[in-house]
Order: structure tokens, then C-alpha cells, then sequence
């Protein structure tokens, strides 16, 4: 997607980086990595490329993947993180080595039992180039396949290179750092639930930081999107995800990803899936609706068939991460007697600290648990400057 931009934005690279990487171009236009060919076809010509894409990984109309073959570079292999190479599986869904029917190159699964692909793998390649876009929230996962990937390559000794795009939610920096003993696949980095990067900025956070192994000796390369602030408004021309079809979700999935450790719906089965929370047994609100079966985005969503009251968040206009829905379904639910956190493993693994599962328990408010996140926050704030490119 590109942005008329009504002012010339100049990309500024914060402090030292921990790779090389390839200054942007001076236009008004605001493009994506993969639209600025000229700053990496040059370094994948007769290479071996591998690319870990999905259905975001687009230049204009056209897929990463045939966009290179027409530019005669020799795509060896695919790496399929969580919703599959064409982003039609649900979350946690098994996506499956395979053959792509269309070009007839191999697709290797990096979501399930394999995360990382085996040296002798990536030994066959000479570059991994990294194109999906993300939506800036820790517990979203292509962000930790991107880890293993660094770190398979890393071991391999072959070039990583990240081709940029923008944050949609890069202008907030909230919620608890991960804590170690918390790590697991929906968070791997002692990072803040929004951290407020671009995937080229962690990517080189993570080597900066050593957060993979043989990090130092990773060869890193970032490709920035072109005339980019963090500030900047983004709505995603591709839905990153089944159950993140819009904008809307986009927005508020920071904050209502912590019901899936809870009974409530999140609308999954419906046409609003994170724009909506309701239940059966206790009326959240006045909106009315039922999740159903649906191949590919919910399969068996959770209380299918049922008629749930919830509320209908489809025209809020709250962003970053907001406790509020939480906190009052905490009350609501002590009020009948009944648990909240029926997963408390996993809201703890979301959260990545059991801290903010126990304070909703206790009853604090919502401004009392974000003012205890603040000194972090502030910590993390100035350890990622290096690594930041875009102001």
C-alpha cells in the first residue's frame, strides 16, 4: 500500500544499529521495503534465497514470491510460519510441509512441531530474507518465528535479511516486559506486550542484545520502509491473519487477546472476530450474537452455537492495550461466583509475568496496574534506542 504524504518525512536511523542497513529514499511517498527493489535485488542476485512469507508479502499486486521469479532470483525454498504461506489456517492450526502447486518450490513449516528448520537446511541456501507483516503486539507470533529463523541462520552461516513494514501499532510502548521464567512461543523476549518496532528494528534488537544463539555473528541486513514514522497511520491493504480481518482488529487485539485465557468470546466464528467480547452464563452487555463454525479462521470457536451478550467494539476508538474490559469482567464474574482465568497458565504466558493476572484478581484498577509497568517501560525505552531506525 502507498501513502500520498502531504509533508517529506526524512527516515532517521536512532543511535548505533547492530546491522547494515539500506538507507531509504528520499520521496514523499511512504513504500515498504519489498516496493524498493533497488536496495535488495542486487544483493540476492545469484543467490540461493529462501524466503519465510506469507499472504502479506506483497509488491503492489503481486507476491513476494512470483516477483522475484520474474526477477530471475532463485527462490529455493519457502518457510511457512502459523496461519500457513497463504494465511488460510487458524490459529494454532498444524500448517504442513509442502510443494506450492504454483511454482513448484518447496514449503518448509516453521509453526508446530519443527520452529526451526536444521542447519543442513539453511546450509543449502545463502540468504533468508524475512517479508510479513506484523502487528506490533509481543504475543503475536510471526515475531518469534522470525527468532528461530535468525538464530537457524546464524548457526548456518548465511545472511538474514528483513525487508521492513510499518507497525499499526507502533506509536504505543505499554504493558508488562516479559519476564524469563514466562517464555514461550506467544512471548520469547523481554520486551513490552506493544513494544512500538517494526520487525527490522527488533530483528536488530534481538542480534544487538545476543536474545538468539551465535547472535554477534549473525550477517543482519534491515531494508526500512521509505518515509516512515512510527506515528504514522497504517491500515494493512492485507489481513495479517484469519481473525485479524480489519483495521478495527488490528487495533484492539493487544487488548482483548487476554480473554482467550478466559471463557469469554472474542468473536471468533463471527464477522467481527477482536471486535467484540460477550458469554452466555453472564450478560457482559446488551449486544447479542453467535459464534459459528468456519473453516479456516475458527473451526470450533469457542461457546459455538451459543447466544452470548457481550458488547459490540466495533466503532470504539480506544487503542494500545486498555484493561478496562478486563478489570469489569473480573468484577462481573466475582460477582457470580465464578473464575475469570479458567487458562491462568496461558494469560500468564500473554502476559509474561503472572504480576498482572493476580492484580486483576485482587481487584486493582486499571491505572493502578499500568503505573506499575512505568519503571520498565522506561528501562526498555532506552535500551531499543540503538536499534531504532525510523523517528
Amino acid at each position: 500500500m502507498r501513502i500520498t504524504l502531504l509533508a517529506c518525512f526524512i527516515l532517521l536511523i536512532g543511535g548505533c544499529t547492530a546491522s547494515p542497513v539500506i538507507q531509504a529514499d528520499n520521496t514523499q511517498e511512504l513504500k515498504v521495503a519489498a516496493e524498493r527493489p533497488q536496495a535488495y535485488l542486487p544483493k540476492l542476485q545469484g543467490k540461493r534465497v529462501g524466503l519465510v512469507v506469507n499472504q502479506t508479502s506483497k509488491v503492489g499486486d503481486s507476491h513476494l514470491v512470483d516477483y522475484l521469479l520474474d526477477k530471475s532470483i532463485n527462490v529455493a525454498r519457502i518457510f511457512a510460519p502459523e496461519h500457513g504461506f497463504r494465511g488460510d489456517h487458524d490459529a494454532g492450526a498444524h500448517v504442513n510441509s509442502e510443494i506450492d502447486a504454483a511454482t513448484g518450490i518447496p514449503i518448509t513449516s516453521i509453526y508446530g512441531k519443527f520452529k526451526k528448520p536444521p542447519v543442513e537446511m539453511l546450509q543449502q541456501l545463502d540468504v533468508v530474507v524475512f517479508d510479513i507483516q506484523d502487528v506490533g503486539v509481543r504475543f503475536y507470533t510471526y515475531i518469534s518465528s522470525m527468532h528461530y529463523m535468525m538464530e537457524a541462520a546464524a548457526e548456518a552461516g548465511i545472511q538474514f535479511m528483513v525487508l521492513d513494514r510499518p507497525n499499526p501499532n507502533g506509536r504505543f510502548v505499554d504493558g508488562p516486559v516479559l519476564e524469563p521464567e514466562f517464555r514461550s512461543f506467544v512471548g520469547m523476549h523481554p520486551i513490552p506486550i506493544l513494544h512500538g518496532m517494526t520487525v527490522a528494528e527488533l530483528a536488530q534488537m534481538i542480534k544487538g542484545e545476543g536474545w538468539i544463539n551465535q547472535a554477534q555473528a549473525l550477517d543482519l541486513v534491515t531494508v526500512p520502509v521509505a518515509n516512515y514514522t512510527r506515528k504514522m497511520p497504517y491500515s494493512l491493504p492485507v489481513a495479517p491473519s484469519p481473525n485479524l480481518p480489519n483495521d478495527q482488529g488490528i487495533g484492539l487485539y493487544p487488548s482483548l487477546c487476554f480473554f482467550e485465557a478466559t471463557p469469554i468470546s472474542v468473536g471468533r466464528g463471527t464477522d467481527f472476530p477482536f471486535q467484540v467480547i460477550g458469554f452466555d452464563d453472564i450478560p457482559l452487555g446488551e449486544f447479542a450474537f453467535s459464534p459459528e463454525s468456519r473453516p479456516g479462521s475458527a473451526l470450533h470457536p469457542k461457546l459455538e452455537g451459543k447466544q452470548l451478550l457481550g458488547i459490540d467494539l466495533r466503532d470504539s476508538t480506544k487503542r494500545g492495550l486498555d484493561l478496562t474490559w478486563l478489570v469489569n469482567a473480573q468484577q462481573q464474574f466475582a460477582e457470580h461466583d465464578m473464575s475469570l482465568f479458567t487458562r491462568p497458565d496461558f494469560m500468564d504466558k500473554l502476559a509474561g509475568t503472572d504480576a498482572l493476572r493476580k492484580a486483576i484478581e485482587a481487584g486493582q484498577s486499571s491505572a493502578q496496574i499500568k503505573q506499575s509497568w512505568q519503571p520498565d517501560l522506561a528501562k526498555f525505552k532506552r535500551q531499543r534506542q540503538p536499534y531504532l531506525i525510523y523517528p
